[in-house]
């Protein structure tokens, strides 16, 4: 069995760096080995606080599966509640070029899922549809407390 150190294999896929307002470092990268058009990423929360060593306070991470390639990825305040969250914007490898996106929240040491979209025409802005489908949410979670019931 062979080993291989980072950047000795000849498809390491991108690393992405994103820098949080809140000075956090959060790195994706589709999973190595995988082919491109499908397969995981994976997604890293590092503390930020040391700038000379910036990937030396591991926090978090977390794996997601993804149908294409990482297109994408910013920082985006979709819920306009003031705290942006990461999205990550993916793009199916074939005829449809269908897009998708994943946003999750940064807060702390911890990332959590926000809100998915998949199956978006190539035209369509996944950062639009995201902020549509969460605020769809929340006003569902405003007029169903919980506890509450909904009579129809």
């Amino acid at each position: 069995m062979t080993s291989l150190w980072a950047g000795e294999e000849k498809n390491c896929p991108p690393v992405i760096e994103i820098f949080m307002p809140s000075g956090q470092i959060v790195t994706v990268t589709e999973g190595v080995g995988e082919p491109r058009s499908i397969g995981s990423y994976s997604i890293r929360l590092y503390s930020g606080k040391m700038k000379e060593y910036p990937f030396d306070d591991f926090l978090t991470g977390t794996v997601r599966p993804r149908d294409g390639i990482v297109e994408n990825v910013l920082v985006s305040d979709l819920d306009q509640a003031g705290d942006p969250e990461l999205v990550v914007i993916m793009r199916s490898v074939g005829s449809g070029s269908y897009r998708s996106a994943d946003a999750f929240s940064v807060f702390g040491n911890t990332i959590h899922l926000v809100e998915t979209v998949s199956g978006l025409a190539p035209e369509m802005d996944p950062v639009v549809q995201l902020a549509k489908k969460i605020k769809r949410s929340s006003e569902k979670s405003a007029a169903n407390p919980v506890g509450g019931s909904v009579l129809r």
